[in-house]
């Protein structure tokens, strides 16, 4: 089944929780190390927004499919480039505690991936989903560890698109011992990808087909989702965004 059929077909949703929770079960049974080994520092200057008060709104859990990483615990770097062309990103992510007053929460475990300037990921192809064949390498995925103030940040491209689906990053969750805590993805402001897929190692592939309010993961919201972006094609983008657990 081609991939753009597989999501046409609304077969994320139809599965639900049924094709959910086996992925989340896979990636949790992982060896997870919490040594911070690798981990990039940082300062407060540049996190996310979103709030600290005791306010703040559990994240929306998303799908991991259909291309999660298969060994996630291999893979802590900073930078997940691996040599694939396109627009810088620095992707920051804030990790919440909705179940201690939306603090920070130290030493999560979160794991990001997401697809090439066409559209392709790595560790899959050779399909009907993707007809490249990635399956040996292992680009643009990363784990990484939040410092004292919740955050992680890694060094990449901005994502290029597929058929059927909007823009977007995955990302997952663990806490210290390894447990998973959420399955999400990161959402994109479509006037930015306007910008960034005009030009360079996206212009081939041209403007995404689908909006956030057409995506049938994103279809019903985006409100805990939507990342913020400063910056611009010629210097790069820094991604902000804070994800909310119960932690």
């Amino acid at each position: 089944m081609e991939r753009k059929e597989f999501l046409r077909r609304g077969f994320l949703s139809a599965l639900g929780t049924s094709f959910i929770l086996p992925m989340v079960g896979a990636c949790s049974s992982d060896s997870v190390d919490p040594d911070t080994t690798g981990t990039t520092t940082g300062t407060t200057t540049g996190t996310t927004t979103g709030t600290t008060t005791g306010t703040c709104t559990t994240t929306a859990s998303e799908t991991a499919g259909p291309f999660p990483t298969k060994t996630p615990s291999s893979l802590v770097m900073a930078d997940i480039t691996s040599g694939r062309s396109g627009t810088k990103l620095t992707v920051k992510i804030t990790i919440q505690n909705k179940n201690a007053s939306c603090a920070a929460l130290a030493n999560a475990i979160v794991d990001i991936w997401h697809c090439d300037a066409d559209g392709n990921y790595s560790e899959y192809g050779g399909t009907g989903m993707q007809s490249t064949n990635y399956t040996s390498v292992h680009f643009l995925r990363g784990r990484q560890t939040t410092d004292t103030n919740g955050l992680v940040t890694f060094t990449s491209i901005y994502p290029g698109w597929y058929s059927g689906r909007a823009p977007h990053i995955h990302a997952h969750i663990y806490n210290s011992s390894g447990t998973s805590l959420l399955v999400t993805q990161i959402a994109f402001d479509q006037s930015i990808c306007n910008t960034v897929y005009a030009q360079g190692a996206y212009k081939s592939h041209g403007l995404q087909d689908t909006t956030n309010a057409s995506d049938n993961v994103f279809g019903d919201g985006v409100g805990t989702e939507l990342a913020s972006f400063t910056g611009s094609v010629a210097d790069g983008y820094v991604l902000t965004h804070t994800i909310v657990v119960n932690g």
